[in-house]
């Protein structure tokens, strides 16, 4: 067992994981209308397949609980890689698309926790955050490299090779995830202290669940209806939000370490009440700028709303090192992590309709006035997350 090699190798992971992911990301909604010519209906029912995995996880994850977490995160490569070259060369119809792309956000969803599961098994003790930091930030860098990939690809080729060059980017993805894989599958397995439990629901990890619950109604809202705010109630172009996530990304990329090392400095506890109350007037300032200040100053305010949630959504890393710190037993924290995921994605799945009857019926602002009251919420129930100084878990 190699710890700095194994560290080494989860790192090349985590980048083959931002730079195919942002491959993907970036030219799938322009793959879906220059081949299928959906409408926005379709595109819309396209989120089921790719979000009901993320309520999955935790099945597909108990179903694998015979395997080492790395194995898993390498046969999570594999899925994304096979879904995507699949969706890239077998792809006749709009249901053997739909197909593989539900194949793709398995493997994809089946990482996430896995992502924080092995970076804390790595890190020495008292510097998960650190270590996860640094992985976030080079994830980071990778999407960033993957647009640029996109961009220069897309733009040297002409429109009459739209479908080679769409076959030819979901390909080059699928080897980069195959390289990650690899990466995963070379690395030592760690040690397995006790039978891995294949569920795990426990009282004891009431709090995290509701965090989870939080974060998932809080993530919806960037995520769905941040750029939506952009899009119809500033009227700006697609080039605006691109621009907008690569300030984010470049942000990251600077920032994502020291929010990591805060986590180990200042404790999860801080962390995540920073978090909750930060984003008070975040939601806010989205919701309300435009009723408060000038065009010109409204939009520079939510541009800087935009930048700051995405920085935001990082803090929750700090759920998971607080988890890591209060388990149980050590084999409880990757189900814990997958079970938090599920959570998660029932949550976002009912907060985007529900959020989306909202703006219909009163107005955009008040989605993020109740996500300003969630955010408070989220403030009340960081106040019982506490770290015991000689701590009741166990590795047996």
């Amino acid at each position: 067992m190699n710890p700095a090699r194994d560290k080494t190798k989860f790192f090349i992971a985590i980048a083959c994981m931002g730079l195919a992911v942002a491959m993907v990301d970036s030219s799938l909604n322009n793959y879906l209308n220059s081949t299928f010519r959906i409408g926005a209906a379709a595109r819309s029912a396209l989120e089921l397949p790719r979000e009901i995995p993320g309520f999955l996880n935790v099945f597909i994850a108990a179903l694998l609980a015979f395997l080492p977490g790395r194995r898993i995160g390498a046969l999570s490569f594999v899925m994304q890689a096979a879904g995507i070259m699949l969706l890239a060369n077998l792809s006749p119809t709009f249901s053997a698309m739909t197909g593989w792309l539900f194949l793709y956000s398995l493997g994809l969803h089946l990482f996430l926790p896995l992502n924080q599961s092995i970076g804390m098994e790595l890190a020495t003790a008292g510097n998960e955050g650190s270590l996860l930091g640094r992985a976030n930030a080079l994830k980071n860098l990778a999407q960033l490299a993957g647009g640029a990939l996109v961009f220069v690809g897309f733009s040297l080729i002409g429109p009459d090779r739209l479908a080679f060059g769409f076959k030819a980017n979901f390909v080059a993805a699928g080897i980069v995830f195959l390289v990650g894989s690899l990466s995963l599958a070379s690395m030592s397995t760690a040690k397995r202290d006790r039978k891995e439990p294949r569920l795990v629901l426990k009282k004891r990890y009431g709090l995290f669940y509701l965090l989870s619950v939080l974060f998932g109604t809080r993530k919806q809202l960037f995520i769905t209806f941040a750029p939506w705010v952009i899009v119809v109630v500033y009227g700006k172009p697609t080039s605006v939000l691109a621009a907008l996530y690569f300030a984010a990304g470049f942000a990251g990329v600077v920032l994502q370490p020291l929010i990591g090392k805060a986590v180990d400095t200042r404790g999860e506890r801080f962390m995540l009440g920073l978090e909750a109350v930060v984003l008070v007037p975040v939601c806010l300032l989205y919701g309300f700028a435009a009723f408060i200040f000038p065009d010109s100053i409204a939009f520079a305010v939510v541009c800087a709303c935009y930048v700051a949630d995405s920085l935001l959504l990082s803090f929750g890393m700090a759920r998971s090192t607080w988890l890591k710190k209060t388990a149980e037993f050590d084999a409880d924290i990757a189900p814990t992590l997958a079970m938090g995921i599920s959570i998660d994605h029932i949550f976002s799945i009912a907060v985007a309709l529900s959020a989306g009857l909202l703006w219909d019926a009163f107005g955009y602002q008040w989605v993020f006035a109740a996500g300003a009251l969630i955010a408070l919420a989220n403030f009340a129930a960081t106040r019982f997350v506490k770290v015991p100084t000689d701590s009741n878990r166990s590795v047996a």
